[in-house]
């Protein structure tokens, strides 16, 4: 008899959210996808193009279905941190679906309602029954910045040595203060060592609200690590030119239809790795064509790539997995771009990684 899947909400996932536990996760899902390409894959990937249901004709009510199937792929077993320390690495098969619903008019609403929301599905992936729905909103917020982190990891940092990620100082743009922007400023601050963050956002108020909102956690954080404390400065710029001129990683994330940065923009010459998380109509608008013409472009996956870029102006180098898989790099000099489209894959994994977790944490307190 089938029982009753198992419902996880956002208050659950929010307790296990960790930047290690999501980070592996979407590292794994970027491996895997890229693993059909070596001669004797370990992992197999299958993540049709996302379906689009409309509720209404004019667009303002959708219902997207993004299905995929990720077999043997690694996490760490839980109860080991969520995702390192010592714990030993299992192997793992996940069969999910995420369903996210766009309307917009939820807004206007008496109260108002969020425009989007998201849950995904995971299946017994012997038996095909559905064992688990796990509230996706924060999930997919998490895996977009981490895609990013792993990307800035393997495209920037691992030219300069196999641990500079840990060592090397950094300074950070972030251009777009809304929600993906906030937690990628978060995720920068989290895994790297960021010596300044820099805030641009059309409405400067934004970028005050989210300078503010920064200092308070690294107040919070130096009060609970004392021995390390955090001395990242934080600046809001009255321009996307003054953010990016002087910094080494940039991260772009806006609706907008029109480039927000160009190549004059970045200054001098000197190593440079862009996260564009363009979530507009034109997933590429935000970021100028000869900035483009003058990268090396990754994205997460070429086959998603075909669909989602069409018109892309610059050529594609290839998958971020596939620079994990070979051990290689960028050269040092060079301008990298990690072109984000968001992936199935990477939400199953992590929702994987999060349903784990809370099994763990239910029986730790049995």
């Amino acid at each position: 008899m089938n029982q009753s899947p198992t419902f996880y909400g956002e208050d659950a996932v929010r307790r296990v959210l960790n930047w290690r536990l999501v980070n592996e996760a979407v590292e794994e899902a970027l491996k895997a996808v890229s693993a059909q390409q070596l001669a004797d894959p370990h992992s197999y990937v299958s993540q049709p193009a996302r379906g689009v249901t409309k509720a209404d004709p004019k667009q303002s009510r959708i219902l997207l279905t993004m299905p995929a199937f990720v077999g043997n792929y690694q996490l760490t077993e839980a109860g080991g941190g969520g995702g390192g320390g010592d714990a030993s690495k299992v192997d793992r098969s996940t069969l999910a679906c995420k369903l996210v619903t766009s309307f917009r008019g939820n807004r206007e609403l008496q109260p108002p309602l969020p425009s989007i929301a998201a849950n995904i599905l995971l299946f017994n992936v012997q038996t095909g029954n559905l064992e688990t729905i796990i509230a996706g909103t924060d999930i997919t917020t998490w895996r977009t910045a981490a895609a990013s982190v792993v990307a800035t990891k393997y495209l920037y940092f691992r030219r300069f040595g196999p641990r500079a990620e840990l060592e090397r100082e950094i300074n950070v743009a972030i251009v777009g203060c809304g929600v993906q922007g906030a937690i990628h400023a978060t995720a920068m601050c989290a895994n790297f060592k960021v010596k300044q963050l820099n805030l641009y956002n059309r409405t400067e108020s934004r970028a005050t609200q989210l300078r503010q909102r920064l200092l308070n956690d690294q107040s919070n954080d130096n009060n609970n690590d004392a021995a390390a404390p955090t001395t990242t400065t934080i600046v809001v710029c009255s321009s996307a030119r003054a953010a990016v001129q002087e910094a080494d990683v940039i991260c772009v994330a806006t609706y907008a239809p029109n480039a927000l940065i160009n190549a004059e923009d970045l200054g001098t010459k000197r190593p440079i790795h862009i996260n564009a998380i363009g979530a507009g109509e034109v997933h590429f608008g935000e970021v100028a064509t000869d900035i483009y013409m003058q990268s090396r472009v990754y994205v997460d996956s070429l086959v998603s790539a075909e669909h989602e870029l069409r018109g892309f102006p610059a050529p594609l180098v290839g998958e971020v997995g596939a620079v994990i898989n070979s051990g290689s790099s960028p050269e040092l000099q060079a301008l990298t771009v990690f072109q984000s489209m968001g992936m199935a894959s990477e939400d199953a994994c992590v929702a994987e990684a999060v349903r784990s977790a809370l099994r763990s944490e239910t029986r730790n307190s049995d």
